[in-house]
């Protein structure tokens, strides 16, 4: 094992240090590029979406359009179609041709993470302080989206306003919900073993009928 160390520390060494220049801007310009296609694939997308030229190419639609020729589903596509959209209108400066040149990659805004400060801005339930600090995770330090989702949903239950009558309801609903699954399965166990008389079966179901019924027009 030492020696193997060994050799591997004097092939480095002898390593020629403009190859490996060369090597370590070709992996940067390809992580740029790797991470600033969904960009250029939405924006052709969102074109052709907008203008319906898929009807020109001879497909009825455009999820036979993407699922056929470019072999994307089509939530998938009309998820890029709606983050272009999103981009255009709320953060142009990514349309500039020197936005992601000027960017290391580790900081450049990744797509899922941007479809989920897209979702972010339409809610209700955040101040303009909470969507600007998640902005500024995205399109700044190039956050993923995972990390910004969970962030997103924190922020969200901290905002939410809760209503106390409601909140009761919702208590409410779900104790009976569980006594229906019980009766339910007292019913189903009665008459399969035959624990006790028919009409306390009956009674049963008819109690089951009625509060069921009681939760469906609640």
């Amino acid at each position: 094992m030492a020696l193997e160390h060994e050799e591997r520390a004097i092939a480095l060494k002898q390593f020629d240090n403009l190859n490996s220049k060369e090597m370590r801007a070709l992996v940067l310009e390809g992580a740029k590029d790797f991470k600033a296609c969904w960009l250029k694939l939405s924006q052709a997308l969102y074109v052709v979406h907008r203008d319906k030229l898929y009807e020109y190419w001879g497909y009825d639609n455009f999820e036979n359009y993407v699922e056929r020729e470019v072999g994307i589903k089509k939530p998938m596509a009309i998820k890029l179609v709606k983050t272009y959209a999103f981009v255009e209108q709320q953060e142009p400066q990514c349309l500039h041709a020197n936005f992601f040149e000027e960017r290391e990659p580790s900081v450049m805004p990744e797509f899922e993470a941007v479809n989920v400060l897209r979702q972010a801005r339409n809610n209700k339930d955040l101040t303009k302080d909470d969507y600007l600090e998640l902005r500024k995770g995205v399109m700044d330090s190039g956050k993923g989206a995972a990390i910004v989702r969970k962030e997103l949903t924190a922020l969200i239950k901290q905002r939410k306003h809760v209503d106390p009558d409601e909140e009761r309801q919702k208590r409410h609903t779900a104790t009976v919900k569980r006594f229906l699954n019980a009766i339910h399965a007292f019913k189903k166990d009665a008459e399969t073993l035959k624990l006790i008389p028919a009409k306390i079966v009956n009674k049963a179901i008819e109690l089951f009928k009625e509060l069921e019924s009681e939760l469906e027009e609640q």
